[in-house]
């Protein structure tokens, strides 16, 4: 990046500086992670704040990590409920497919480019 962008703050910057900022943190920053899924039709494997993973292809997103997914695979664990007095069960991993999904970005913990 720039070393004169970076110098300044973003209320001192030109409209065209934004631009080029913006353009060079997708590129260089941490959601190259996502513009190189979207450039290169790549799957990347999502955990989420529920515990819950996705496995999918990015068409979109923005700064705040609202992604547009497509062939995705939700995967889950779930505890079965113990009877009283019984042991604990074995946890039950299941999962689900989705054809097309708006993610919103708050319940995103961390994104990995998948490696299948």
């Amino acid at each position: 990046m720039s070393t004169a962008l970076t110098a300044k703050s973003k209320s001192d910057m030109t409209q065209e500086e934004l631009v080029r900022l913006e353009q060079d943190e997708f590129t260089n920053g941490p959601l190259s992670v996502l513009q190189m899924a979207v450039a290169n039709n790549t799957q990347i494997l999502v955990s989420l704040r529920n515990n819950h993973k996705l496995l999918a292809r990015v068409k979109a997103f923005d700064r705040h990590c609202n992604m547009v997914l497509e062939n995705v695979k939700e995967m889950w664990t779930e505890a079965p409920a113990a009877g009283k007095g019984t042991k604990r069960a074995a946890a039950i991993n299941k999962d689900r497919f989705i054809s097309k999904m708006f993610l919103r970005g708050d319940s995103v913990v961390v994104v990995l480019r998948s490696s299948g």
